[in-house]
């Protein structure tokens, strides 16, 4: 294994209570690594204390108040030096939060990658271990890929201990746990898993902890390594693994049943299981009045069907069945036509090619220039592109819908699973006509009705047909409406609150009123 490699000369081995033996051995682990300090103390000339730590991974000024300007000042460090005098420090020196003694040297060394700092003391064959960690990170603000008008306006950073911070805030209780799992030989990234004790299924929490487990990978950068070791179908555009900036959506999945799973150094956080329907659903939806929100998921629905079906069936409409166009419609389309050299199924492959190609500019270029790149572009090379009797302007329409379509989905992964899926249903429709379409829907229907997640079917509650579930997918129930978990978590309990609360005139009178 990696890790053998990485540790080849500690694995197993032991302080000595020598002093300089001891940084012998931590100089020879950490040969070439500039960003190593060793900080000495001594004391009538001898070195009595060795501080070993990262200076890139730790707080200088934590370190310097809690750690070295105790050691330094302590009037009676000389007379208290006797063999074992290490707890010493923690019990009357150190102030540190965090503490710990060890001997161990490879469980020093992954310390001291972690951002710990180790006092190792002359005369004792143990270290003690101060959380200092200081990483640089960024302030706390909303996530752009889940923007809301009403909600949290507090998205996941880079630290780990931040983003547990910010569901322990949501979710005041102690059975709210948190399972950490190191992944990655040489990145050594730590992975929390999270739930509710009583609420998650068992069954899921150790799914969850046996697929973390058994990764076996050098490093992991981002939570996407991760999920791509523990999804059911990796060759699925559909993803089966709901990725997140927001704490409040952690929350309510935590609150539904479901498990979270947080990496150090990403602010994407991963919910399981996952179903099509919770893809389609935005934070939003939770916080606006519910006949809003039961509108605008009607309104996805729709634009989800235009994303995937409107340029093919433009192309086997006007390829293979013009008896169904009006004469009007059809004499005009003919006319915008007449120039063009490509069938509908070229123009509309180039055309969409074109408009992935400028989305992924604006993306890529710099936000001061991207958007204006990608909507100038548009407008440009569509205008020239008809001008020009390359492209005819019903299939710059087209596309320009379907564009926007594929916006309205609210989850970013899903919506790149429904780009993909234009590209097979137009060469379908443009061989096959409506029949192709026809297949092609046949074949994404099937597709996801045999897709799972943890082993949740993945179009449920839909099929299989689970009517207690449905006051959250097709509808957005009132809250006081839902008095139930959704049963396909496995949840060990539904009940999430009392029936009866359904608000009215009647519920209570004022005190005025009652006199």
């Amino acid at each position: 294994m990696l890790e053998d490699l990485l540790f080849a000369d500690s694995e197993g081995d032991e302080l000595t209570s020598d002093i300089a033996q001891n940084e012998k051995i931590f100089k020879e682990i950490f040969q070439n690594c500039s960003d190593v300090v060793y900080r000495k103390i001594r004391v009538s000339g001898q070195i009595q204390w060795l501080i070993i730590y990262l200076e890139s991974l730790i707080d200088e000024k934590y370190l310097n108040d809690h750690v070295l300007q105790p050691l330094i000042t302590e009037s009676n460090i000389h007379n208290d030096f006797v063999p074992g005098h290490v707890e010493v420090l923690d019990d009357r020196m150190i102030s540190v939060g965090e503490t710990n003694m060890t001997s161990n040297i490879s469980d020093i060394v992954r310390r001291v990658l972690n951002g710990h700092a180790a006092v190792l003391s002359a005369g004792d064959s143990r270290a003690m271990i101060a959380a200092v960690f200081g990483k640089a990170e960024r302030s706390l603000e909303e996530p752009s890929s889940e923007p809301a008008i009403r909600g949290p306006r507090e998205g996941f950073i880079e630290n780990l201990s931040t983003n547990i911070g910010l569901i322990r805030s949501r979710l005041k209780t102690s059975r709210l746990k948190m399972e950490p799992i190191v992944v990655g030989e040489l990145s050594q990234t730590q992975v929390v898993i999270t739930y509710i004790d009583g609420i998650a299924a068992d069954s899921v929490i150790d799914e969850v902890r046996k697929r973390v487990s058994r990764i076996r990978v050098d490093g992991v950068l981002e939570s996407s390594y991760i999920e791509g070791f523990i999804e059911d179908f990796p060759f699925s555009p559909f993803p089966q693994i709901h990725s997140t900036e927001r704490p409040d959506v952690v929350a309510a999945g935590l609150l539904e049943g479901k498990a979270a799973i947080l990496v150090d150094t990403t602010p994407f956080a991963l919910i399981v299981p996952m179903t099509f329907w919770s893809g389609m659903q935005a934070s939003e939806d939770y916080y606006i009045r519910w006949p809003v929100a039961t509108f605008v998921r009607w309104i996805r629905f729709i634009f989800i069907f235009i994303a995937v079906f409107a340029p093919p069936l433009y192309v086997a409409i006007t390829t293979f069945h013009q008896e169904m166009i009006p004469t009007n419609l059809v004499l005009s389309i003919a006319s915008t036509r007449e120039p063009v050299p490509f069938p509908a199924v070229i123009e509309a492959l180039l055309m969409e090619i074109v408009f992935e190609a400028l989305r992924e500019a604006g993306i890529r270029l710099p936000k001061q220039i991207g958007q204006a790149i990608s909507i100038v572009g548009a407008l440009v090379i569509g205008q020239a592109a008809v001008q020009a009797g390359i492209i005819s302007a019903p299939v710059v329409i087209v596309v320009s819908i379907t564009g926007i379509a594929a916006f309205t989905i609210p989850r970013f992964s899903l919506a790149n699973g429904i780009r993909l899926l234009r590209f097979p249903i137009l060469f379908l429709a443009g061989t096959l006509g409506l029949y192709g379409i026809v297949l092609g829907f046949l074949a994404i229907l099937l597709h996801l009705t045999s897709l799972r997640s943890f082993g949740v079917p993945y179009f449920t509650p839909i099929a299989p047909l689970t009517f207690k579930d449905m006051k959250d997918v097709l509808i957005r129930a009132p809250i006081w409406a839902k008095t139930q978990r959704p049963q396909f978590a496995g949840t060990n309990n539904r009940v999430r609150m009392p029936e009866g609360q359904k608000p009215g005139p009647n519920q209570g009178k004022l005190p005025s009123e009652e006199n």
